[in-house]
């Protein structure tokens, strides 16, 4: 049976992308627990905790970066503050900034909160000042002086009626100031180092406030002295308040004491009594290493935490700016959100259908993102950067490779979706770059490190058994090593079949291996800078290799040959990809470009550019119609293939467009102009609205029913047919119709409707300058014509002249006649022949006569000359010339008088000439 035929695809579009949505600052909740605020650069990304998807961006005009921002605590004001020492506040439902005004301060505000009836705003900023606004009435209430140093904390008393404020500086101090006299009447000073946080309990009469100094000091607002300083040894940035009246019991908490959670460097969650000090629960998170010494700098410490009532969930933020939701109850992760990936080192698809991510970023972190939630199981293990991944092909197992000289085997949970290490390789003797997975079988892994080695590990086949119980993952050792290139070793990619293994390094060259015993089967030479990535063909033997030059070759595995090269890439090529079963390529380059070759024609098909820095990470679904990009720019895009889709949606409107031609001839057959007008501009077609426009003018009151046309059609088709008339009026055979357009639209438009025309200015540029040009022709045809009709007067004056010599003539005939009629019988008249007259006045007078009229008609000189009326009825009295002797009928008939022809003795000249003579000099 013969194979299905291949459909070569055209185009990838994307589908849905993992963008940063927060780099850093503070992070709010609203109060039902729906939505989370938070900063990433110059505007706040509002969040649906539910999907994780940024639904809306409230950005700054001025495009500063937003140093503060607060949510009022009815929800219904926003207030940013930019490094513009600008404030704004912002309807965030409607996503309008309904006021702004300065700031006052000298330099950017650090800090910001609202009281707890959402109508004064404390703003403390870097100049040492704190101000009270009122959002209100919209002015400043108070400007409290006296702190040391950027203020970086500002708080009211959740009791409004005391009027207090509460604020730290850098002087390590707490301040309480007195609103109703604007001083500071108390200063707490117990903390050596800066204050992170405050807490208050429900009833106002505690403070908890938690500093750098690894200590939390509980307060007494009554006497404002310390009852309890608690030693949680480590950096802490956030405490809270447990609620009161709940069960807590599951974590511990068995008192009635208030109990206090605090985060920070260690990068867990405690749960301490506040008048004990004693630590009551301590969270364990599974798979993260355990620290032997404190550092602030960790990537897991906690930077923020607040309780959100509504949904009876707790919110951290960490310093890798993830965001974690856990129960309050028990302290168990539901969810997580990535805020900032950092740089996408490698991506590839997980999971039995592709329905998972897992991403390697510049961080000893692996994620793994649920592509239909977006939520993200982030998991530790790796003590230092994760370089590259690869997945076995059943999809529930991969393998990642560090830095820190060790490779790791991981298995996903079927039924749960899970992620758990279960096995860790060590033996490399410096960083591991490259790793790849056997394909047939979950049997071996390959992988390949800075020091020029390549490493053959088995796995056991208890890892099938007790991968998803074990506790701690299953130690391996790498059974064959093989030092297999002169630099770094870029790419190591196992055939198809698992018998061979190619390998790509920095030294130009890529190599084939035995997957046995790497023995060196062939050497591929040609590139001209180091190979970043090579790959097998899924059907043929054939070898693709991409290197820094920019190309991407085809190489035969038979005699080690280039059979192609696909030259495209103004960078280094650092991916490449089959797809279509082997018949094309899909590479990705240092410039964020992908590019889709196909293979039998060496064409580039399709350029996708979406994202701006390196594409490292590349990969393709089982199903073959989806692939995965991650760059250096912290974005991960899946693309879906759009092939059939775009084919269907050609056929789909190749349909449409002949059932519409159809209509449209219909329609003029049947004389509806309107709506043949209607549809000849949706289809876009200039020649058969210009067909219609000039049928409705030929019609008797022609004018008045195009106009009734136009002015019922849409603005969008009043625009379209305003534009065909821009080049129908540079034709001098379409301007009638084109002008007759314009003077519609110029008479029942009004100018401000037509400013709202798209491309009004481009329109006017384009018809200005052939109006003119036909206006100045018309014009000059006009004073023609003006002149042709004063000529055809002067011509009847002329001829009314005449008629008076004519009478004159035919007296002075009839007397001749008369007496050639005596003379004849007696024989004495001499007859002479029109024929032997002279014709050279006659002649002269025509030329000058000509002449006359060539003078006066420069520009008509095409038409045809028209004689005087008496010249016209002389020559047409005048008989034409015969022989001279008579005829036998001339005699015969007495009575009848002789053919002859008379002379004018005395010519006058023409009266036209004399008056054109008249009207040159004048």
């Amino acid at each position: 049976m013969a194979a299905p035929s291949v459909r070569f695809k055209t185009n990838y579009a994307v589908s849905s992308k993992i963008e940063p949505f927060y780099k850093g600052g503070k992070v709010q909740i609203n109060n039902d627990g729906t939505y989370m605020f938070c900063t990433c650069g110059t505007k706040v990304n509002i969040i649906d905790i539910t999907t994780g998807k940024v639904i809306k961006s409230i950005g700054q005009e001025d495009q500063e970066d937003i140093t503060c921002f607060s949510i009022s605590p009815d929800d219904e004001i926003l207030v940013t503050s930019s490094r513009a020492l600008l404030l704004k506040q912002w309807d965030w439902k409607e996503s309008t900034c309904t006021r702004t005004w300065k700031a006052i301060h000298t330099s950017p505000v650090a800090s910001m909160a609202f009281d707890s009836t959402s109508t004064l705003l404390a703003t403390g900023g870097c100049d040492s000042t704190i101000k009270i606004w009122d959002v209100i009435k919209q002015y400043c209430t108070h400007n409290l002086k006296g702190s040391s140093g950027v203020v970086h904390l500002v708080e009211f008393h959740p009791d409004i009626s005391r009027l207090q404020l509460f604020s730290s500086s850098m002087d390590y101090k707490i301040r309480l100031w007195n609103l109703n006299t604007s001083n500071c009447m108390m200063v707490l000073d117990a903390h050596y180092s800066a204050v992170t946080s405050l807490a208050f309990t429900s009833d106002g009469h505690t403070l908890v406030s938690s500093g750098r100094d690894k200590i939390c000091i509980v307060w007494d607002l009554k006497t404002y002295r310390s009852e309890r300083t608690v030693p949680v040894y480590e950096t802490v940035e956030a405490v809270v308040l447990l609620p009161e009246n709940e069960d807590f019991t599951a974590l511990g908490v068995t008192s009635k004491e208030p109990h206090f959670i605090t985060a920070g460097s260690k990068g867990i969650l405690r749960i301490w009594e506040a008048y004990s000090g004693r630590c009551v629960y301590s969270q364990c998170v599974p798979g993260k290493p355990k620290k032997d010494t404190e550092d602030d700098a960790d990537e897991q410490s906690l930077t923020h935490c607040a309780i959100v009532p509504a949904t009876h969930k707790l919110t951290t933020v960490t310093a890798e700016h993830n965001i974690l939701s856990y129960d309050l109850f028990t302290l168990k992760l539901i969810c997580q959100f990535v805020g900032y990936n950092d740089e996408v080192l490698d991506v590839k698809f997980l999971g039995p259908s592709d329905t998972h991510i897992v991403v390697a970023t510049n961080s000893p972190q692996l994620k793994v993102f649920e592509l239909a939630t977006l939520n993200c199981q982030i998991l530790s293990g790796h003590t230092d950067t994760i370089l590259a991944l690869d997945v076995f092909k059943k999809g529930t197992k991969f393998a990642s490779c560090s830095k820190d000289k060790t490779i790791r085997i991981w298995k996903m949970s079927k039924i749960t979706g899970e992620v758990n290490c279960v096995a860790q390789g060590l033996g490399h003797a410096h960083s591991i770059g490259i790793i790849s997975c056997s394909r047939l079988k979950e049997g071996f892994i390959i992988s390949g490190s800075q020091d020029c080695t390549l490493k053959l590990w088995n796995l056991k086949k208890s890892l099938e058994i007790n991968s998803e119980k074990a506790a701690e993952p299953e130690i391996l050792h790498a059974d064959l090593t093989e030092k297999v290139h002169d630099k770094d070793i870029n790419s190591v990619v196992v055939s198809p079949n698992d018998k061979l293994v190619a390998t790509g390094s920095q030294d130009r060259t890529a190599k084939l291996w035995s997957a046995s015993d790497f023995s060196l089967i062939g050497v591929f030479r040609g590139h001209k800078r180091g190979i970043w990535s090579v790959q097998f063909s899924p059907m043929d033997q054939i070898l693709a290799t991409s290197s820094a030059d920019g190309t991407v070759k085809l190489w035969g595995l038979q005699d080690f040959n280039c059979l192609k090269t696909f030259e495209g890439h103004d960078a280094s090529v650092l991916k490449t990809i089959f797809v279509s079963r082997g018949t094309q390529l899909l590479t990705s380059g240092s410039d964020g470009l992908l590019k889709l070759w196909t293979i039998k024609t060496n064409e580039c098909v399709k350029t996708l550019d979406a994202h701006e820095d390196k594409v490292w990470g590349l990969h393709c679904n089982k199903k073959d119609d989806m692939v995965v990009t991650g760059a250096t720019d912290s974005c991960i895009i899946i693309w879906k293939d759009v092939t059939e889709i775009e084919l269907a949606e050609e056929q789909a409107k190749q349909e449409d467009q002949i059932l519409k031609q159809q209509e449209l001839s219909n329609l003029l057959h049947e004389k509806k102009y309107l709506k043949a007008l209607g549809l000849a501009v949706s289809l876009d077609q200039p020649q058969t609205v210009l067909t219609v426009i000039k049928a409705i003018l030929g019609e008797s009151n022609g004018h008045e029913r195009l106009e009734s046309t136009i002015l019922k059609l849409r603005q969008d088709q009043k625009e379209s047919v305003l534009k065909f008339c821009i080049v129908w009026n540079t034709n001098s055979k379409n301007c009638h119709e084109a002008q007759s357009v314009v003077q519609i639209l110029l008479r029942n438009e009004t100018p401000e409707q037509l400013l709202q025309f798209n491309g009004i200015k481009a329109a006017l540029e384009g018809l200005i300058p052939y109006t003119e040009r036909h206006f100045q022709r018309v014009n000059r045809l006009l004073q023609a014509s003006m002149f042709l009709d004063y000529m055809w007067q002067s011509m009847r004056l002329t001829g009314k002249s005449c008629e008076s010599d004519i009478q004159v003539e035919d007296m002075e005939m009839e007397s001749i006649f008369s007496m050639d009629k005596a003379a004849v019988g007696a024989g004495k008249v001499e007859i002479t022949p029109a024929s032997d007259w002279p014709q050279g006045n006659k002649k002269q007078d025509d030329a000058k006569s000509m002449d006359t009229d060539s003078e006066n008609n420069g520009n008509f000189h095409q038409q045809k000359h028209l004689l005087p009326p008496c010249e016209y009825l002389k020559e047409n009295l005048e008989p034409p010339s015969e022989s001279g002797s008579d005829s036998e009928d001339d005699r015969k008939s007495d009575n009848q008088p002789a053919k002859t022809s008379v002379r004018k003795i005395k010519q006058k000249a023409p009266i036209v000439k004399k008056k054109t003579e008249c009207l040159k000099r004048s």
